[in-house]
């Protein structure tokens, strides 16, 4: 694990009522960073083996790694979150 960035995630999801909103759901994990994400951006992470498929991560011992950095989350034709903004 020497070397790895690990991150506090937390989940999210549509907001059922209005669905205009990202919320969070309550429950966090420790992620190891395998893109290069930052504080405070919205990532996509993978839980269990599939956390260990990347080049960086095939040899560590986790179970939930980031693997993506998301640039706009859109429902039918709105768009709730974009990255920047």
């Amino acid at each position: 694990m020497v070397g790895q960035t690990l991150f506090i995630v937390e989940p999210l999801r549509i907001d059922e009522a209005k669905k205009d909103s990202l919320k969070p759901t309550g429950r966090t994990f420790i992620a190891v960073d395998a893109v290069g994400a930052g504080e405070g951006e919205i990532v996509l992470i993978v839980q269990g083996s599939s956390a260990r498929f990347t080049e960086d991560t095939k040899t560590l011992p986790i179970d939930c790694a980031i693997i993506g950095i998301v640039d706009n989350v859109r429902v039918a034709e709105s768009s709730i979150y974009e990255n920047g903004k």
